[in-house]
């Protein structure tokens, strides 16, 4: 440290500056989603500040600690109050969350920030750090050194300054999240259930049809609607398609990508109701299948329009095994 210590409240500079950057981190939060600055100081408001206030309260005198010690134990420390404090949340109501986190940190930051300060205003020789050029090379011992321990420490000082960066540039650029695509059907009230599953012939039912898209660009989905007559066949353990008909009603819609959102409530990007007849009696399932971009061929279309003994039954049978993301209603038809 510089003997020509600072005067006033420059005395407190680090403490009053962890406290400052503390509350802006929690208003750009607020103000901006998503920002380079919010990276920043995020990583620096949960890997440093914790462990600083910490120590600095802790060890208020120049004599108990050195600078590199300092430095060591603000950084270790934090990566053990920031759990611990994650692990008394689980147990509130609140739970591990963004904002009880923030909040929680802040808090943190702000009680021990002001105790160090009343500490380091009550301490004999307190320890301020007000680095210089001069103190710098004193501690490195840079006169006295010879010239390979000078490249040394030069090495030493560009591997941390482009560790630094690399972490500066993986943090403000993050890997994209898992790309999906949420496919859900609801009943007529919008719930997910009194799904219309007992039905007479030729009586009008409606669901919901919702998309949501997540995969991290513009996709335009297609809609599918099949009714289906089929069973599993145990001794062959395959599935037998008896009738497969094609409903009225399929669609296509572009979407934009939307962010997940863990925090706030969760809301419907589209939505569409279907409704629906059908004619014949017996057990049957309504297949909805969601394909992305673009729509398979489909055979040339049965006299019958029994689609069953054509190659479009395999859009079923990729269904049933999970290749074509899909959802199924069984459905009861009587007189």
């Amino acid at each position: 440290m510089s003997e020509s210590e600072p005067r006033g409240a420059w005395r407190y500079w680090d403490l009053i500056g962890i406290i400052v950057l503390s509350l802006l981190l929690d208003a750009i939060i607020v103000i901006s989603q998503d920002s380079v600055i919010r990276k920043a100081l995020g990583l620096a408001f949960v890997l440093f500040f914790p462990g600083y206030v910490f120590v600095t309260t802790l060890f208020p005198e120049r004599k108990e600690l050195d600078n590199l010690e300092r430095l060591a134990l603000s950084f270790g420390l934090s990566i053990v109050i920031v759990p611990l404090i994650g692990l008394a949340l689980n147990y509130t109501p609140w739970g591990i969350r963004l904002k009880p986190i923030l909040i929680s940190l802040t808090i943190f930051n702000l009680i021990f920030a002001l105790m160090a300060i009343y500490r380091r205003k009550t301490a004999i020789k307190p320890w301020i750090p007000w680095i210089t050029l001069e103190e710098v090379k004193r501690e490195l011992g840079w006169e006295s050194a010879s010239r390979f321990d000078k490249a040394l420490t030069v090495i030493l000082v560009v591997a941390i300054i482009t560790s630094l960066g690399v972490l500066a540039y993986v943090v403000s650029h993050p890997k994209p999240g898992e790309a999906f695509t949420e496919f859900y059907i609801l009943g007529p009230n919008g719930k997910a259930g009194d799904y219309p599953t007992d039905l007479k012939v030729g009586q009008n039912a409606t669901v919901r049809i919702g998309i949501v898209n997540h995969e991290h660009r513009n996709v335009t989905y297609y809609v599918q609607i099949w009714l289906v007559n089929l069973t599993w066949d145990n001794r062959t353990n395959t599935t037998i398609i008896y009738e497969m008909y094609k409903m009225p009603g399929w669609f296509n819609v572009t979407l934009p990508p939307i962010p997940v959102n863990i925090e706030g409530n969760w809301t419907p990007e589209f939505e569409k109701n279907y409704t629906f007849s059908i004619e014949r009696q017996g057990k049957w399932q309504l297949w909805f299948l969601l394909f992305k971009d673009r729509l398979p061929e489909l055979p040339p279309a049965p006299p019958d329009g029994n689609y069953a003994e054509t190659s479009a039954r395999d859009l079923i049978i990729k269904a049933i095994n999970g290749t074509i993301q899909s959802l199924k209603l069984n459905i009861y038809v009587h007189k």
